[in-house]
Order: structure tokens, then sequence, then C-alpha cells
């Protein structure tokens, strides 16, 4: 892929944190809040389906490029076009693509659906 440029930056994304607090019975409750919402380039890199717990699942690996920033981690999660794509690896960039980062992410099997 050649270099990414600002005209490539054509996807808002929200970076969300996530929050657990419990509840009166002591369980956990999982929140998600959203943090900035940024320019991204968005690659849909491939979808997936297994069958697991009597259900259909299905899964879908998205990598996101973003202006490089500082306090992102595998905690989080982005949400595009309203669907929640958990963080599965950071790349900062080199070379040719100094000044981003890669994300890659995959939606649908963990519990940040």
């Amino acid at each position: 892929m050649p270099k990414i440029t600002a005209g490539d930056l054509d996807q808002r994304i929200t970076i969300q944190n996530k929050s657990v607090t419990r509840n009166a019975i002591g369980e956990e409750v999982v929140a998600w809040v959203d943090g900035d919402t940024v320019w991204a380039h968005v690659m849909p890199l491939r979808g997936g389906a297994f069958h697991a717990a009597n259900q259909d699942q299905h899964t879908v690996d998205a990598r996101f490029f973003i202006r490089t920033r500082t306090g992102l981690d595998q905690s989080m999660r982005i949400l595009w076009k309203t669907i929640p794509h958990d963080i599965t690896n950071i790349i900062p960039g080199t070379g040719e693509y100094l000044g981003m980062i890669e994300i890659t992410t995959v939606n649908g099997v963990k519990d940040g659906r």
C-alpha cells in the first residue's frame, strides 16, 4: 500500500474506553465511554463464521490507520459506523508510515460486542 495521505483519512471513528463498575449485588457492569473521535483510513480485511455455544458466530477483521497519538491500548475499542471493533494490535508507523498508527481489530467474538 502506498503512503497514506490526509485525503485517505476519510472515515470518522470513536475510540472508546472500558469502564467497569459493580451493581448492588456485586456483579461487574461493563460500560463503554466515548473518548476522542478522529479521522481514519479503514481497511476491512476479512470476515469469518463459525459455530460455538449452539450459535452461529461471525467475525470481521479490520485495519485502521490514524495519526500518531498516545494513550491507546488493547483494553480499548473502536466504534466505526456504530459497530464496535476490539483492538488486537497497535503498531507504530515507520518508514513511509511515520506519523501514523496502524490498529488491527476484530468484531464479533470478544466481550465488547
